[in-house]
């Protein structure tokens, strides 16, 4: 089935619209990849609907099937491999019938492989289309990670307080490949990947060791093991990464990178000494989770249409701000990218480079050895850029800089730490920048936040609460009537009870509120006249800027987030 098709077929059904459609197209098409695997890593569309859809279309039927029906014997009829390969599952082996179910039944080396398998078994193959969170709960029990942790566990005998123990443990370390400390790491970073965890914790405490991952922003435990192991867990992270084994006493950073599951991974690492032991936090920088579309993002409509026009300018600075964890080096990632182009220089400075982007030139600041953003700043001027980007303005040496950069024929780009955009301009002349210098260098401020995505495949529409409804119409009503005219009262929000698909969570990844202020002459002219932050916010209202809670208000009644988490994550203005 051509990808055309199919992205036809959901266009048509009004699923996605033309615009999501060509987007995905053209990244399938970049990437070697069939579409449907971005409409779901993207959740464009609910997983059924997609698979009911390519059953629709290529004349094979879909079941829905609950993982729990397939026992642990249909399991052993497919190999793993051949299951996360060719993305096939086992269903029912009876009375000559070999049942399969398949994510991509039209790939011709998958449908050779279910052959030869029902060849050896001597019976007929039949094909059922099923989706990907089954697909994925099938995989998960083939190398179930709780089990494998405790049975490598129980594999050490780990005696407490006992010495020659812990020595024999260390000989273990260096010796094979299937030594039980290397299968817990390799396992506990595996399964970060399968998640979709954006770190992993690895924690001693009094009594034990524990693990947790953090998941669409929460953090939640998936491991505990004796204390006795916390070291040597630490010493095979600490060997991955190049850091210092005998070295307890002070933070260390480092990073390395594998290929799990057919993509390059990085792991960022960073210890940190505690009363009972190192801490080690590792960042996982998953390309197909962290470098997203400004759509995927939750960039739409007007603010849209604010960042197309401002990185086609010439020159001037686009500032992205919020707190830590709000997104913002994801949002400069996506802008780099579109950017991104054969006849474009892009140099950055990043602490650290999260993500390594074919055709831009990324440099790692190091203060340590005095190249920090100042510094590499001056460097950067030297290597003819047309667009440079900033990993965090945080002195006044770099805010100077930045702005003299933007001044001189570069776009510039980089992020600020203030509570929204109206702050940007006053933070930025507490930085000794001269007022009149902004109005020519700042093109955009964009604030964010990140909040919790329903799932797409159980979300439910239903009236809110009168109290809520208030609000809804209160928000509303500071929006042009074009805006308003698209939603009726009752207002309708959305709850997600959980099921398969988001491992029954509710949620499934994140996606961000916006708020984007331009710079405009009558915005320029209270920046000459003295700005105050009551100034600017008169002025943000004038040029009719969707706030934080605004956006999340259409985002919440259009269904993608939970009404809760906008109210928590913002303030009114």
């Amino acid at each position: 089935m051509e990808n055309k098709v199919l992205i036809q077929e959901l266009t048509k059904a009004g699923a996605i619209t033309e615009d999501a459609g060509s987007r995905i197209l053209q990244e399938a098409a970049l990437e070697r990849r069939p579409v449907e695997d971005l409409i779901y890593e993207t959740r464009l569309v609910g997983e059924e609907q997609l698979a009911k859809t390519k059953s629709q279309l290529l004349g094979i039927p879909y079941k829905k099937i609950d993982s729990g029906e397939i026992s642990d014997e249909t399991l052993k009829i497919i190999p793993e491999e051949t299951a996360r390969n060719y993305k096939v599952i086992p269903i029912l082996l009876k009375d000559g019938l070999f049942v399969a179910g398949m994510i991509n039944p039209d790939n011709v080396q998958a449908q050779e492989a279910l052959k030869f398998i029902a060849k050896q078994k001597r019976v007929n193959l039949g094909v059922y289309i099923i989706t990907y969170s089954l697909w994925e709960a099938i995989l998960r029990r083939y190398s179930p990670y709780r089990s494998l942790v405790d049975e490598a566990v129980k594999s050490l005998s780990v005696q407490p307080n006992k010495q020659k123990q812990i020595v024999q443990l260390e000989e273990k370390l260096g010796g094979t490949e299937e030594a039980p400390i290397i299968r817990i790491v390799s396992s506990t970073l595996k399964e970060a990947v399968w998640q979709k965890a954006s770190d992993i914790h690895i924690e001693p405490q009094r009594n034990r060791s524990r693990i947790r991952f953090r998941i669409d922003g929460e953090l939640q435990e998936v491991a505990s093991m004796p204390s006795d192991l916390h070291s040597l867990i630490l010493s095979r992270v600490k060997i991955l990464s190049n850091l210092k084994i005998d070295e307890t006493r002070i933070p260390q950073d480092g990073r390395f990178r594998t290929v799990l599951f057919g993509r390059d991974i990085d792991y960022r690492v960073a210890t940190f000494p505690t009363p009972v032991g190192e801490k080690v936090v590792i960042r996982v920088l998953d390309p197909t989770v962290g470098l997203k579309g400004l759509s995927d993002l939750g960039v739409t409509g007007k603010n849209k249409d604010l960042i197309d026009e401002a990185i086609e300018k010439p020159y001037g600075m686009i500032l992205l701000t919020g707190p830590t964890g709000s997104g913002k080096t994801t949002s400069l990632y996506a802008i780099m990218q579109l950017l991104n182009k054969g006849n474009v220089n892009i140099v950055s400075l990043e602490d650290p480079v999260e993500y390594y982007i074919d055709g831009l030139n990324q440099s790692q600041v190091m203060p340590e050895i005095g190249y920090d953003f100042a510094s590499g700043l001056r460097q950067i001027l030297r290597q003819d850029p047309d667009v440079i980007m900033v990993g965090e303005i945080r002195d006044e040496e770099t805010a100077s800089l930045a702005i003299q950069a933007a001044l001189t024929g570069h776009i510039v780009l980089s992020t600020l730490h203030t509570n929204n955009s109206i702050g940007v301009i006053p933070r930025l002349i507490d930085m000794k920048v001269q007022p009149f210098l902004l109005p020519s260098a700042l093109n955009l401020m964009v604030a964010q936040r990140l909040v919790p995505r329903l799932c797409n495949s159980c979300k439910k529409a239903e009236p809110a609460p009168d109290k809520i409804q208030g609000l809804i119409k209160k928000e509303l009503s500071k929006f042009p009537e074009s805006v308003r005219s698209k939603y009726k009262e009752p207002y309708q929000i959305y709850h997600s009870p959980g099921c398969e698909a988001c491992k029954f969570k509710g949620v499934s990844g994140r996606v961000a509120l916006f708020e984007i202020l331009k710079m405009t002459p009558p915005l320029e002219k209270i920046i000459n006249e003295g700005p105050t932050e009551g100034k600017i916010l008169e002025e943000s209202r004038n040029q009719e800027m969707t706030d934080l809670r605004q956006d999340g208000v259409l985002k919440a009644l259009e269904g993608t987030i939970p009404i809760e988490e906008v109210l928590r994550e913002t303030a009114e203005m």
